[in-house]
Protein backbone atom coordinates (compact mmCIF):
# COMPACT_ATOMS: atom_id res chain seq x y z
CA UNK A 1 0.00 0.00 0.00
CA UNK A 2 1.29 3.45 -0.92
CA UNK A 3 0.96 6.38 1.41
CA UNK A 4 1.26 9.82 -0.14
CA UNK A 5 2.52 12.77 1.84
CA UNK A 6 -0.09 15.49 2.21
CA UNK A 7 1.08 19.09 2.03
CA UNK A 8 -0.27 21.91 4.19
CA UNK A 9 -1.09 25.37 2.87
CA UNK A 10 1.96 26.76 4.72
CA UNK A 11 4.27 24.12 3.22
CA UNK A 12 2.86 24.80 -0.24
CA UNK A 13 3.43 28.56 0.19
CA UNK A 14 7.00 27.95 1.37
CA UNK A 15 7.68 25.86 -1.75
CA UNK A 16 6.32 28.69 -3.91
CA UNK A 17 8.40 31.32 -2.09
CA UNK A 18 11.52 29.15 -2.38
CA UNK A 19 10.99 28.85 -6.14
CA UNK A 20 10.52 25.08 -6.03
CA UNK A 21 7.31 25.27 -8.06
CA UNK A 22 8.13 28.31 -10.21
CA UNK A 23 8.34 26.36 -13.49
CA UNK A 24 5.34 24.17 -12.74
CA UNK A 25 1.67 24.78 -13.48
CA UNK A 26 0.27 23.26 -10.29
CA UNK A 27 -2.34 23.78 -7.61
CA UNK A 28 -2.85 22.28 -4.16
CA UNK A 29 -5.97 20.09 -3.98
CA UNK A 30 -6.82 18.31 -0.74
CA UNK A 31 -3.17 18.35 0.32
CA UNK A 32 -1.84 17.02 -2.99
CA UNK A 33 0.14 19.07 -5.49
CA UNK A 34 -1.61 18.47 -8.80
CA UNK A 35 -0.39 19.35 -12.30
CA UNK A 36 -3.03 21.52 -13.97
CA UNK A 37 -4.23 20.65 -17.46
CA UNK A 38 -3.11 23.01 -20.20
CA UNK A 39 -5.83 25.44 -21.25
CA UNK A 40 -7.24 25.21 -24.74
CA UNK A 41 -7.94 28.45 -26.59
CA UNK A 42 -11.72 28.00 -26.24
CA UNK A 43 -11.40 27.36 -22.49
CA UNK A 44 -9.25 30.46 -21.94
CA UNK A 45 -11.39 32.70 -24.16
CA UNK A 46 -14.65 31.52 -22.57
CA UNK A 47 -13.33 32.17 -19.07
CA UNK A 48 -11.84 35.53 -20.07
CA UNK A 49 -15.07 36.69 -21.73
CA UNK A 50 -17.05 35.60 -18.67
CA UNK A 51 -14.63 37.43 -16.41
CA UNK A 52 -14.85 40.65 -18.43
CA UNK A 53 -18.65 40.48 -18.48
CA UNK A 54 -18.79 39.98 -14.71
CA UNK A 55 -16.29 42.80 -14.11
CA UNK A 56 -18.63 45.18 -15.95
CA UNK A 57 -21.75 43.79 -14.28
CA UNK A 58 -20.28 43.85 -10.76
CA UNK A 59 -18.15 47.01 -10.97
CA UNK A 60 -17.66 48.50 -7.49
CA UNK A 61 -19.71 45.66 -5.97
CA UNK A 62 -17.28 42.73 -5.96
CA UNK A 63 -13.77 41.70 -6.95
CA UNK A 64 -13.76 39.53 -10.09
CA UNK A 65 -10.64 37.36 -10.09
CA UNK A 66 -9.52 35.58 -13.27
CA UNK A 67 -7.43 32.38 -12.93
CA UNK A 68 -6.28 33.35 -9.44
CA UNK A 69 -5.80 31.17 -6.38
CA UNK A 70 -8.18 30.96 -3.44
CA UNK A 71 -7.19 29.49 -0.08
CA UNK A 72 -9.23 26.72 1.55
CA UNK A 73 -8.40 24.55 4.57
CA UNK A 74 -6.13 22.10 2.71
CA UNK A 75 -6.37 23.33 -0.88
CA UNK A 76 -5.36 26.27 -2.99
CA UNK A 77 -7.20 25.80 -6.28
CA UNK A 78 -7.17 28.29 -9.11
CA UNK A 79 -10.75 28.55 -10.34
CA UNK A 80 -11.32 30.17 -13.70
CA UNK A 81 -13.33 32.96 -12.07
CA UNK A 82 -13.89 33.84 -8.42
CA UNK A 83 -16.21 36.58 -7.22
CA UNK A 84 -14.94 37.95 -3.91
CA UNK A 85 -15.64 40.74 -1.44
CA UNK A 86 -14.19 44.18 -1.90
CA UNK A 87 -11.85 45.91 -1.35
CA UNK A 88 -9.38 44.15 -3.64
CA UNK A 89 -6.53 45.50 -1.49
CA UNK A 90 -7.58 42.84 1.05
CA UNK A 91 -5.78 40.35 -1.19
CA UNK A 92 -2.41 42.11 -1.34
CA UNK A 93 -1.00 39.73 1.30
CA UNK A 94 -3.28 36.71 1.01
CA UNK A 95 -5.67 34.99 -1.36
CA UNK A 96 -9.44 35.04 -0.82
CA UNK A 97 -10.73 32.58 1.77
CA UNK A 98 -14.20 30.97 1.92
CA UNK A 99 -15.61 33.86 3.94
CA UNK A 100 -14.52 36.29 1.18
CA UNK A 101 -15.99 34.37 -1.74
CA UNK A 102 -19.45 34.84 -3.18
CA UNK A 103 -19.19 32.62 -6.23
CA UNK A 104 -16.76 30.32 -8.08
CA UNK A 105 -16.91 29.52 -11.77
CA UNK A 106 -15.01 26.68 -13.42
CA UNK A 107 -15.23 26.48 -17.21
CA UNK A 108 -15.16 22.87 -18.32
CA UNK A 109 -15.52 20.81 -21.43
CA UNK A 110 -13.32 17.75 -21.75
CA UNK A 111 -11.57 18.52 -18.46
CA UNK A 112 -14.79 18.07 -16.45
CA UNK A 113 -14.07 14.38 -15.89
CA UNK A 114 -10.52 15.29 -14.78
CA UNK A 115 -11.70 17.92 -12.28
CA UNK A 116 -14.09 15.62 -10.43
CA UNK A 117 -14.36 14.97 -7.55
CA UNK A 118 -11.77 17.36 -6.08
CA UNK A 119 -12.98 20.64 -7.57
CA UNK A 120 -16.65 19.69 -7.47
CA UNK A 121 -16.42 19.57 -3.68
CA UNK A 122 -15.48 23.25 -3.36
CA UNK A 123 -19.10 24.38 -3.45
CA UNK A 124 -19.67 22.26 -0.35
CA UNK A 125 -16.52 23.54 1.37
CA UNK A 126 -17.54 27.15 0.79
CA UNK A 127 -21.08 26.78 2.18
Amino acid sequence: MKTLAKWSIDEYHRMIQAGVLCDRNVELLEGEIIEMSPETPIHYNTAKRGSKYLEELLANQAEVRFNGPITLANSEPEPDIAIARLPDSTYNNRHPKPEDIFWLIEVANTSLKNNKPAKSDFKVILN
